[in-house]
């Protein structure tokens, strides 16, 4: 008798929660935009921005997501009962980018007051002194199997994440192994740096343009 594998195993478990998946991205992004509404309505300049983006993750990248969190980064083919996607934090999710920072705090409140009791799991620098972005999951009361995140992230990090995660995350299978270069490594914490930098400079000038 042919074995089904883990992978195989999985992908049946995705399937049998897509519908509880759609259903509780779809109840985070709303909750989420009604939390934004009060602080979004008080933005004053054009340059203020609050933006919500929903996504679901997709079969192979929650499969993939779960081989990245065991020894060695491999399944064990032979104990496909050991392994669940529903123990992933984040199978549905928001992000909140905030352009310019100095909204993140009122951001935290609002999405803190909106989900109290969620758990905290925040993205540090490579150093881990510094918080990149806010993250915390929980569930949502359209699914009690679905655990999900929401994250909050400097606007410009957040882009910058989005160019990184396609070309260093999760790259091409010809471009594997380039984000452990010490180099890139490096470089990726001076583009950090100075998108904060430009963003406390840009803060700074808008106050002093508002005070002249």
């Amino acid at each position: 008798m042919t074995t089904r594998s883990v992978e195989d195993t999985l992908r049946e478990e995705y399937s049998d929660l897509l519908p509880d998946i759609r259903r509780t991205v779809g109840e985070l992004d709303a909750r989420a935009r009604y939390a934004m509404m009060p602080i979004a309505l008080g933005l004053k300049l054009r340059h203020e921005q609050i933006v919500v983006r929903s996504r679901v993750k997709d079969c192979e990248s929650a499969i993939g997501a779960l081989r990245r969190r065991q020894e060695g980064k491999l399944f064990d083919q032979a104990a496909p009962e050991k392994y669940y996607l529903k123990n992933l934090p984040d199978l549905a999710g928001v992000r909140i980018l905030v352009f310019p920072r100095q909204h993140v705090d009122n951001v935290k409140t609002a999405m803190h007051s909106a989900f109290p009791s969620w758990q905290a799991d925040h993205i540090l620098d490579e150093d881990g002194e510094q918080v990149l972005a806010w993250k915390h999951n929980g569930f949502c009361t359209g699914s009690h199997r679905v655990r999900c995140e929401y994250q909050i992230v400097p606007m410009l990090v957040g882009l910058f994440w989005e160019v990184e995660h396609a070309a260093i995350y999760k790259p091409d299978r010809q471009l594997m192994g380039v984000s452990r270069e010490p180099l890139m490594r490096e470089r990726t914490q001076v583009v950090l740096a100075a998108l904060k930098d430009f963003e406390e400079e840009f803060v700074r000038q808008v106050s002093e343009a508002a005070r002249g």
